[in-house]
């Protein structure tokens, strides 16, 4: 028979390893970056004697840190900790310092925007700039400059990761596949799974660094559990709207809808449903789709009335796409009696 204790010890060592097992993400340095470094040693000398180490360094395009009197370090890639280490062993083994007295501290000054690019099964693909600065802080105030900044470290660039560049390209498409990410940086590739972000599960929300490289594969079948507002998609679409039928007449206009809305729902908010049943019971409405990367144009008409009956069916009553046009025509019924409308008036 099993002990307390021994099940007690099982749980205990159960949960540790699921806790230890956990992903975790340090954002990598990337060029831009600046770094406050400082050498506690060097500023302690006579002042005719210091290297002046001591101060605010920024990482230069092709990813490296020059540093006085070390080779330059590759610190694309790499967490603040790393570079201190590589810098304190240049500078014990040049000699500069004695091991057991040399420290230096490396620490983030400000985060850079970086550029990264998004391919596959999103609305926009291409080239994007993540994590801008802005222009004032979260107080409205100016932003400070780096050297006014020497008092302070950390920052929390929420801009900078995966899920950031791909609401940048406009969001996933319904094809996209989620769990089968690519992000390849440099020579190294490596697989993200994003689905969390529709299901509640934790989510490996990767930091980027300049240079990364998205790609989003595509699944045959749409996902309908992807058209909806999250973290990855938009949250709002444009419709463009024609609508001249009797007696709405509100000519054409772009309504903002949320995304996830079905051909029905803005058939509704247009004003081309409802009304008179023996003369718009047979309206119909036209559904326009371009292809962005062809530019294939696609019209699918359907009748207003089956379309309301049959909102639950995807093939029969679509979710609507960004820049979808929407137009609204009247009943034949409603066109013939306009035409003798018009003849009795003559």
């Amino acid at each position: 028979m099993v002990s307390i204790r021994a099940l007690t010890t099982a749980l205990i060592t159960l949960l540790v390893t699921g806790v230890m097992s956990l992903p975790g993400w340090a954002l990598p340095i990337s060029s831009g970056d600046r770094l406050r470094i400082f050498v506690p040693a060097d500023d302690e000398l006579p002042e005719g004697d210091r290297l002046q180490l001591s101060g605010v360094y920024e990482i230069n395009l092709d990813g490296k840190l020059l540093f006085p009197f070390v080779t330059p370090i590759a610190a694309n890639g790499l967490e603040a900790e790393e570079i201190e280490q590589r810098l304190r062993n240049s500078f014990i083994e040049n000699g500069f310092f004695r091991d057991d007295r040399f420290q230096i501290s490396v620490q983030v000054l400000q985060w850079a925007p970086v550029q990264v690019t998004v391919a596959g099964e999103v609305f926009n693909p291409g080239r994007v700039l993540i994590n801008a600065l802005p222009l004032t802080d979260r107080d409205g105030r100016p932003r400070q400059r780096a050297q006014e900044l020497l008092n302070t470290t950390g920052e929390a660039p929420s801009e900078r990761f995966l899920s950031a560049a791909i609401r940048s390209v406009g969001g996933l498409k319904p094809n996209a596949d989620i769990r089968n990410i690519r992000l390849i940086r440099g020579k190294q590739e490596q697989i993200i799974d994003l689905s969390g972000a529709f299901t509640g599960e934790p989510v490996d929300d990767v930091p980027l660094i300049a240079g990364d490289q998205v790609i989003v594969p595509q699944l045959e079948v749409p996902q309908t559990a992807l058209v909806r507002p999250s973290q990855l998609t938009p949250s709002e679409i444009p419709v463009i709207m024609s609508n001249l039928s009797e007696p709405a007449r509100r000519g054409s206009q772009i309504l903002t809808m949320p995304y996830g809305t079905r051909l029905s729902q803005v058939v509704v908010a247009a004003n081309c449903a409802g009304g008179n049943k023996v003369t718009n019971a047979k309206r119909r409405v036209s559904l326009v789709q371009t292809d962005r990367l062809t530019g294939q144009t696609r019209v699918s008409d359907y009748a207003v009335e089956r379309l309301l009956r049959t909102a639950s069916r995807n093939s029969e009553n679509p979710f609507l796409m960004p820049q979808d046009s929407v137009v609204c025509y009247d009943s034949t019924v409603s066109t013939a009696s306009g035409v003798l409308g018009f003849v009795s008036d003559i």
